[in-house]
């Protein structure tokens, strides 16, 4: 292994080891104190763990060892190696967390136990993707489904995480803890969008005028030099189009809509979320 491939491999341990301890922190400071649950393998644990005699970190390794067993050669052999890492490591924090250091809860207030519990999750699963490694379960099972046929992973993980929810509506007579349990789902997604993806304040705009030349001009003026031209068909007539393709801050949007009303009202414009930018200083 050389240098390079060292410093790369040692560099997504370090992302796993700090993604791990954020996720037990979330389920012990968080979770546990407050019977809240989460998705994914970490969630049904959860779930087994109020109605079973056994730790989370036993039933973590128990309910994600078959699965890894399934998906091995789905998931390549570096790959599932720091899965593998990932979830013995998430279990012994989890373990040490409760029964060795005793750490007690940060707050008894299901509101707030969702939305920090939440975020600590989703930093943590943030952190584990970016080692380039997965924490088991779901995504297993979502890699294979999506193998085999033309559903997308993220609805496998949507439908197994309700599918977890769902079911701890018939084992939990107080159904609040359920309602702020997809409340702290929701929060774990949006954690792990804003730190994979940033906080973009951008929108990509599709341009479709007959006066390109004009537009350019406009644009390169008051937007920035940055844009791309794009030649195509229409379906009617086979009539030669061009598209103008820009990447526009948000506060220069209306500018852009102005410069639109002023000199061609027949333009039409598509404008859509810039969910992720790389090169270019992104």
């Amino acid at each position: 292994m050389n240098n390079n491939i060292l410093k790369k491999e040692l560099g997504n341990y370090a992302f796993i080891i700090m993604g791990c301890i954020f996720l037990a922190l979330g389920v012990v400071w968080f979770f546990v104190p407050n019977d809240l649950l989460t998705g994914g393998t970490a969630g049904l644990s959860l779930l087994l763990h109020y109605v079973s005699p056994f730790s989370i970190g036993t039933l973590m390794i128990a309910v994600n060892l078959p699965l890894l067993l399934i998906g091995y050669k789905y998931l390549g052999k570096m790959f599932a190696f720091r899965t593998i890492v990932t979830i013995v490591l998430i279990s012994i924090f989890i373990d040490l967390f409760v029964e060795v250091l005793k750490l007690e809860a940060i707050i008894f207030d299901k509101a707030l136990a969702s939305i920090f519990g939440g975020a600590f999750i989703g930093l943590g699963l943030a952190l584990v993707i970016k080692g380039n490694s997965s924490a088991g379960g779901s995504t297993i099972i979502a890699r294979i489904v999506s193998s085999k046929s033309e559903i997308k992973p993220s609805t496998v993980i949507l439908c197994i995480d309700s599918l977890i929810i769902t079911s701890a509506l018939f084992l939990f007579e107080d159904k609040t803890s359920v309602l702020w349990s997809i409340i702290s789902i929701y929060v774990t997604t949006k954690v792990i969008d804003f730190i994979l993806t940033g906080s973009l304040n951008k929108k990509v705009v599709h341009l479709v005028t007959n006066k390109v030349d004009l537009f350019t001009r406009l644009i390169k003026e008051e937007l920035g030099p940055e844009g791309t031209v794009i030649s195509g068909q229409g379906f009617s007539n086979n009539e030669e189009k061009k598209i103008i393709l820009l990447v526009v801050e948000v506060t220069k949007l209306q500018s852009l809509r102005q410069m639109i009303i002023e000199h061609d009202k027949e333009a039409f414009m598509i404008i859509s979320e810039a969910n992720e930018m790389l090169g270019r200083g992104h």
